[in-house]
């Protein structure tokens, strides 16, 4: 099982996914995976968000995560479904000893020092930033991530295609969480595709 450390540097943008039928899971899986975006996170937001999980995990390439886990419950559910890594919005102590002892790669959200402190004393040190915009944007980041240079963040929430090139060139960011890689609607796996291929080419030299 590849290290959280890896995912983040497989793929410069990490899609969130919000997929509310079944029948779509597999279309969008082959054209991200095939716009050169690997790594797919499943938001369980939706009814049909672990059999879209068992759905993508089936495409070839595809390394399929669950996000919005916000319990052990839905961290267990995930790993049934076959969840490959775990994304949550927050960083709480029994989702994360039991996200630990499963040995999933794990990603929590933080906002703050504290929050961050608290990561640090699990032997934590990748992080999602959430949510990246509404919580001071890249100005806010900077500012967290002097006081801890061995941490390393993913920062989801409000980054577009236009802003994620400016994240990116951060040295503590590794990876962007991105929902605009699959607009929604019913999916064109033709537009999909190329805005994957256009943000998997986002990575500065």
């Amino acid at each position: 099982m590849t290290s959280i450390d890896a995912l983040m540097r497989s793929v410069p943008v990490i899609p969130v996914l919000v997929v509310e039928d079944v029948r779509d899971a597999e279309p969008i899986a082959r054209a991200l995976v095939e716009g050169g975006l690997t790594a797919l996170e499943v938001t369980l937001r939706t009814p049909a968000a672990l059999d879209v999980i068992r759905a993508m995990s089936r495409v070839e390439g595809a390394v399929v995560g669950a996000g919005t886990v916000l319990n052990v419950k839905d961290l267990d559910a995930a790993i049934g479904a076959g969840a490959k890594f775990i994304v949550s919005p927050g960083l709480t102590r029994p989702l994360t000893e039991a996200a630990i002892a499963s040995g999933i790669p794990y990603l929590p959200g933080v906002a703050t020092a504290a929050d961050i402190m608290r990561g640090l004393d699990f032997g934590l040190d990748r992080f999602k930033f959430f949510p990246a915009e509404s919580s001071g944007g890249i100005k806010a980041l900077k500012a967290l991530a002097g006081p801890f240079g061995q941490v390393r963040f993913c920062p989801t929430g409000g980054i577009t295609e236009v802003t994620a090139p400016d994240w990116l060139a951060l040295k503590p960011v590794l990876c962007v969480g991105g929902s605009w890689v699959v607009p929604a609607g019913h999916p064109q796996p033709d537009a999909i595709r190329h805005l994957a291929q256009a943000a998997a080419k986002l990575r500065p030299a």
